[in-house]
C-alpha cells in the first residue's frame, strides 16, 4: 500500500510540474508584452496631461513683479514725470513724440521707415517709388493709434483695424475668439501694474494668435497704451525711442523680459524727456527771434517745427494753408537765422529741422 502511495503521488506532480514550466516558457516567449503596471521602467514618456488654464500664466508675472518692484517702481515714477509735463505741455508734443516713436518702431520691426518718408506720407500721403506702402500704412497706423483716439480694451478689433473675412471658412478660428482669449488673460492680471501687464501683453501676443505680418508694431503700439492707461497727459509710454527697442526681445524667463522691459522704457521715456527740453527751449528763442514778423505764418511755422521732426516746404503749406510764396519765404528767413537747417543738402525736396 505503501509503494502505491508513492507512485500515485509521483504520477499526479509530473503533470503539474510540466504544466508549469510550458506556461512560464509561454510566457517567456510574449517579450513584446508590457509588463505589470509596478514594473514599468521610470524612463517611458509621460502621458497626456491637462493643459494648464490661460490665466495661470499671471501667477509667474506677478512673481517677475516682485522680483522687479524697485526697478519697476522707478521707471514708473519717470513715467508719472512725463505724463504731468504733457498734460501741462501743448498738444503738438504728443505728435511729435509719437512720429518719433512710430519710426523707431519700424527699424525694430524691419520695416525701416526714416522720419522723413513718415512725415510725408502722414502729412500729404507721399511716397516714393522705392517706399513699401504696406509698411508705410503699418507705421502710419501707429502714429495714429499714439496720437489718440480709444484703447485697445474698448474694442481690439476697432485699434487694431481687423476684421475677420465675410467668407471665412466655417470652423476657422475667428480673431474675434483669438483677441477675446487674449483680453481675457489682460483683465485676469487687473491687479499688475499696467506696465508690467504692458509687457506680458507684449509677450503673449504671438502665443495667442494674434500675429501677423507687422505684428511687432501691433503687439508694442497695444502694449505702449496699456503702459500709460492710467495716465491723463501720456497717451502711450515710450518703448522704443533713444535706442529703448532691445526691451522687446522676445527670450528669458518673466523677470528677465520684464527687466529688459523696463531698462528699454527708462531709456526711451529719458529720450522723451529730452526731446521735450530741446523743443521747449527752441520755441522759446524762436518766440523771441520772431517777435517782430507779422502775419500768421511765423506762428503756423513755428507750431509746425514743434510738431513734426522734420518739415518740407510743402507739408507745411499743407499744414499751415498758408501759400507757397509766404512759406518759403519764411523758411528762408528761419534758416538765415539759425532757427533751422536744411538735412537734405539739395535743391529739391527739401527739409528742415529745429537748429538748438
Amino acid at each position: 500500500m505503501k509503494t502505491q502511495g508513492s507512485t500515485l503521488t509521483d504520477d499526479y506532480d509530473d503533470p503539474l510540474i510540466t504544466i508549469e514550466e510550458d506556461e512560464e516558457a509561454h510566457e517567456d516567449d510574449l517579450w513584446f508584452l508590457l509588463g505589470p503596471l509596478e514594473e514599468e521602467p521610470d524612463v517611458l514618456p509621460p502621458g497626456p496631461r491637462a493643459e494648464p488654464p490661460d490665466t495661470a500664466v499671471i501667477d509667474d508675472w506677478a512673481k517677475a513683479e516682485g522680483v522687479q518692484a524697485a526697478r519697476l517702481a522707478r521707471v514708473a515714477g519717470r513715467l508719472g514725470a512725463l505724463d504731468d509735463r504733457l498734460l501741462r505741455g501743448p498738444e503738438g508734443w504728443r505728435h511729435r513724440l509719437a512720429l518719433i516713436e512710430a519710426a523707431d518702431l519700424s527699424w525694430f520691426a524691419g520695416d525701416r521707415v526714416s522720419s522723413d518718408r513718415l512725415a510725408l506720407w502722414v502729412s500729404m500721403r507721399l511716397s516714393g517709388a522705392q517706399d513699401d506702402p504696406n509698411a508705410l500704412a503699418r507705421v502710419g497706423w501707429a502714429v495714429r493709434r499714439l496720437t489718440g483716439g480709444p484703447g485697445p480694451k474698448a474694442d481690439l478689433a476697432a485699434f487694431l483695424d481687423r476684421r475677420d473675412p465675410e467668407n471665412i471658412e466655417d470652423g476657422a478660428e475667428r480673431f474675434e475668439d483669438r483677441a477675446g482669449g487674449w483680453l481675457d488673460v489682460m483683465a485676469a492680471a487687473a491687479d499688475l501694474h499696467p506696465i508690467t501687464r504692458a509687457c506680458m501683453g507684449f509677450h503673449l501676443w504671438s502665443p495667442a494668435g494674434l500675429g501677423q505680418q507687422g505684428d511687432q508694431i501691433e503687439a508694442a503700439v497695444t502694449a505702449s497704451r496699456i503702459a500709460a492707461s492710467e495716465g491723463s497727459g501720456a497717451i502711450f509710454a515710450p518703448l522704443a525711442m533713444g535706442g529703448g527697442a532691445g526691451g522687446l526681445r522676445v527670450s528669458g524667463s518673466p523677470a528677465e523680459r520684464l527687466a529688459r522691459w523696463l531698462d528699454g522704457m527708462n531709456s526711451a521715456i529719458l529720450t522723451a524727456m529730452r526731446t521735450l527740453d530741446d523743443i521747449e527751449a527752441w520755441t522759446g528763442r524762436a518766440e523771441n527771434v520772431m517777435a517782430h514778423l507779422f502775419g500768421r505764418t511765423p506762428v503756423a511755422l513755428r507750431k509746425v517745427f514743434a510738431e513734426w521732426p522734420l518739415v518740407s516746404a510743402p507739408m507745411a503749406e499743407a499744414v499751415t494753408g498758408a501759400s507757397r510764396a509766404a512759406v518759403q519765404r519764411n523758411l528762408a528767413w528761419m534758416d538765415a537765422n539759425s532757427l533751422i537747417r536744411e538735412v537734405t543738402g539739395q535743391g529739391r525736396f527739401r527739409m528742415w529741422l529745429i537748429k538748438n
